[in-house]
């Protein structure tokens, strides 16, 4: 990495250009932001709700603008005096049943803006597919992405559309599958698509390839295939991945009836933190080989430096960067719309008006307000909660089962942001050292809230959780006093492990 925060290390031969980021607050789009700043261009940034940009380190670098890309008038403001437009939207782990015409049609409207808006180039990054599969029989993921790609290259802007398959980095929705399947089962039978070709690309690679393509010539209108350059079975990643992690795996694939990938796609959202939402189509994609036919990129953007980084590579460096710094974007950032005020923790007043359950715990410790936060921040995924854990994975299977996200981790070890998934919870308000409130997005009847809470008290700190739950009809109440005797042994017992850990 780069003194200026830059992995690809890429400077710009044409800084003077404006480029738009759509999707800025995905997986890609978060790490691009400072890759394009730092080769040189000026970068706007769209997103539908402007704070969910706030909570990037870049944000003050950047023309921040709220657009809903169904939009025309937002994207028409959004495409003003722009030169390249990135679109990096999709629907992966959404639910409308409409997904492909939605995004059909937002394409076209980005398209028609641009077009209108004199735009020089479209940058859209898209998925590989078998290029023999009639585009009928794909996955509806990977069949909505190709429409999309066909959107910008029939339209009236130029458009290159890059077409990857896995992307490899700390916190995209394929690594943390390959670790978490990996790492929880040390003898795999899977489906037969198990051993299907598949040629992984690493999010550096990735990213160089997105940058230079803003920094060509002359505008292109093609579509390209990346990849690392070596196609593996999909088992050849999670062995790999093991051999990395110093584990012992065994893994073989099989036939299944039915809908292979349907039941494929549940028992990857029970094993790993991707909802069911998004771990259907992620198994839908894999039914397919996925390997580039050429390289015909390399004669509009050559390799990166030093070379496309091979699978074991990118893994090593996926896990050194989550080790040193941090994941700076994640998959589960994004699969979940940010918080409305509808749905954020009502104020005092309101709470006056509507039944509402709390629990409430506090203690004193003559530890300072920084340590005790400490272990505040770093509480979920892997650390846990402190309290019968059991009871926790337990209740996060079930979550799982009906829909919800449940036991899922979380970005990064050690801080957290607005917007940061949290296991079942999504983090709504951070006020370090001081206070962290967590809205649930487990499936209950209801809406509920965790408060966790370090202040200064006589030389040492005071430490307070609180559970809020406003329950929805009779079965919402039903379920609170159900759980009342878990929590009478939960929240206790996490109160004072979350102080002794502190103390350690």
């Amino acid at each position: 990495m780069t003194a200026d925060g830059s992995t690809t290390g890429y400077r710009a031969t044409h800084p003077a250009r404006r480029v738009l980021v759509t999707g800025a607050t995905g997986y890609v789009g978060g790490r691009l932001v400072p890759e394009l700043l730092a080769a040189g261009f000026t970068v706007r940034a769209t997103s539908r709700h402007l704070d969910s940009l706030k909570r990037f380190p870049w944000f003050d670098q950047v023309e921040a603008v709220e657009a809903d890309l169904s939009d025309a008038e937002d994207v028409a403001a959004a495409v003003r005096d722009v030169d390249v437009v990135f679109y990096l939207v999709h629907s992966m782990g959404g639910r409308a049943d409409d997904f492909e015409q939605v995004e059909k049609e937002t394409a076209g409207t980005v398209a028609s803006a641009a077009a209108d808006a004199g735009v020089s180039q479209i940058v859209y990054l898209s998925g590989l597919h078998p290029r023999d599969v009639p585009l009928e029989e794909l996955s509806k993921h990977m069949r909505s992405r190709e429409r999309v790609a066909r959107v910008f290259l029939e339209s009236q802007v130029p458009a290159v559309v890059l077409r990857a398959a896995t992307l490899i980095g700390s916190g995209s929705s394929s690594f943390e599958m390959i670790r978490h399947l990996t790492e929880r089962l040390p003898v795999m039978v899977a489906p037969d698509w198990i051993t299907n070709r598949i040629e992984p690309l690493s999010i550096r690679d990735a990213l160089y390839y997105l940058v230079a393509a803003a920094d060509l010539a002359e505008p292109v209108n093609a579509g390209f295939d990346v990849g690392g350059g070596h196609a593996y079975q999909f088992a050849d990643l999670l062995r790999l991945y093991a051999k990395e992690r110093g584990l012992r795996r065994f893994i073989a694939g099989v036939p299944l009836p039915g809908p292979a990938e349907k039941l494929s796609g549940w028992w990857i959202a029970l094993v790993t933190p991707a909802p069911a939402s998004l771990a259907i189509p992620l198994a839908q994609s894999m039914a397919e080989d996925a390997v580039t036919v050429d390289h015909a990129i390399a004669d509009v953007i050559p390799d990166p430096p030093g070379g496309l980084a091979d699978y074991p590579t990118a893994v090593r460096r996926a896990l050194q960067r989550e080790q040193e710094e941090g994941v700076p974007t994640s998959w589960d950032g994004s699969w979940r719309e940010p918080v409305s005020a509808a749905d954020s923790l009502p104020t005092d007043p309101e709470w006056a008006r509507q039944t509402v359950y709390t629990d409430e715990r506090e203690a004193r410790s003559d530890l300072p307000p920084e340590r005790v936060w400490g272990v505040v921040e770093g509480i979920g995924g892997s650390n846990g909660w402190y309290s019968a854990p059991s009871l926790w994975r337990v209740r996060g299977i079930i979550d799982k089962v009906m829909g919800g996200p449940g036991l899922g981790g979380r970005r990064d070890p050690k801080r957290l942001a607005v917007g940061d998934r949290l296991d079942w919870w999504r983090v709504e308000e951070i006020d370090r050292p001081r206070r962290l409130v967590l809205r649930a997005e487990m499936k209950l009847s209801g809406r509920a809230w965790l408060i966790l809470e370090v202040t200064p008290e006589d030389g040492g700190s005071k430490y307070r959780q609180t559970a809020v739950y406003f329950p929805q009809g009779l079965l919402g109440r039903a379920y609170w006093w159900a759980l009342v005797p878990f929590h009478s042994l939960i929240f206790p017992v996490m109160k004072r492990n979350i102080l002794r850990r502190a103390g350690e």
